[in-house]
């Protein structure tokens, strides 16, 4: 999928760009999976700002997704449709029972192609399935962590995972980022790339453009006064930040590590910072 460019009629326009939708086969949703979406502006339930520079934005439904489809199944894809609260597509499938889900759209999916899911679904492109069941070395996308919980990971455009090896009941995936990460075999997954590849490559091009997708303006701790943020005050001009980074009111950042990792310390083989170290 190719980007589009805009012709330079203003100067925003002119590093503008945006994703091309002919693969998008229908503009209109289905009502029975659509649900009201509010807009909260980045506040908790006591009105507190939770989530800096998040407000405004243009309306939108959620799409109600199904990430784990019971085994068995077997669906037809009818539509691909574009998705507002995702940076992947979404695909409109109709299973062997008349009922209709939204899955994530690979690259591989166009209206009228079969897929299936479960154990005994064949080894193809957009069928899901154990990875007990897919052979070592596989591309794979929408992975569970949970059995049964339904897919949690490698759900955004363009990204996939490999399979790279199995041993005793835990299987070794290494993961967009480079981790390696250990799953279950009875966790399920698809095989293929998530679709929209060329989602990385648009450039929003305005401020206006980032105001209509909800995304508040930000300014930087270093132009404000020192009374506003630890990297504030001085006498003017380009400058460092000359201490370590922080946040507005005072926590490490950049680099410095705040979560814990017990629940999954057992779990990464390889870190995504390893690469990085060797550097």
């Amino acid at each position: 999928m190719p980007i589009q460019a805009y012709n330079p009629t203003t100067p925003a326009r002119r590093g503008m760009t945006s994703q091309d939708m002919s693969e998008v086969t229908t503009r209109k949703p289905l009502k029975s999976l659509l649900k009201s979406k509010k807009q909260n502006a980045g506040r908790n339930n006591t009105g507190r700002i939770t989530v800096r520079h998040r407000g405004g934005g243009v309306k939108r439904h959620y799409r109600l997704m199904n990430h784990k489809l019971e085994p068995g199944t077997v669906a037809t894809i009818e539509e691909i449709e574009y998705d507002p609260n995702r940076s992947a597509r979404i695909a409109r499938i109709k299973d062997q029972n008349g009922l209709y889900h939204y899955i994530l759209a690979d690259t591989s999916m166009s209206k009228g192609k079969v897929i299936t899911s479960g154990p005994d679904a064949p080894i193809e492109s957009s069928n899901r399935m154990p990875l007990a069941n897919i052979p070592v070395g596989t591309q794979i996308y929408a992975i569970e962590i949970q059995i049964g919980k339904g897919a949690q990971m490698v759900r955004s455009a363009g990204t996939k995972a490999q399979l790279m090896a199995k041993e005793g009941d835990y299987a070794m995936v290494r993961m967009p980022s480079g981790e390696v990460r250990r799953f279950r075999l009875e966790c399920t997954a698809a095989i293929g790339v998530v679709g929209n590849v060329q989602h990385q490559n648009v450039k929003i091009g305005s401020a206006g453009r980032n105001r209509r997708k909800g995304i508040r303006p930000s300014v930087r701790g270093i132009a404000m006064n020192a009374v506003d943020h630890p990297h504030g005050g001085g006498d003017g001009g380009a400058h460092g930040v000359g201490r370590t980074p922080k946040t507005p009111w005072g926590q490490l950042t950049l680099g410095y590590r705040t979560r814990r990792r017990k629940d999954v310390a057992g779990l990464i083989v390889k870190s995504r910072h390893d690469a990085k170290r060797k550097k």
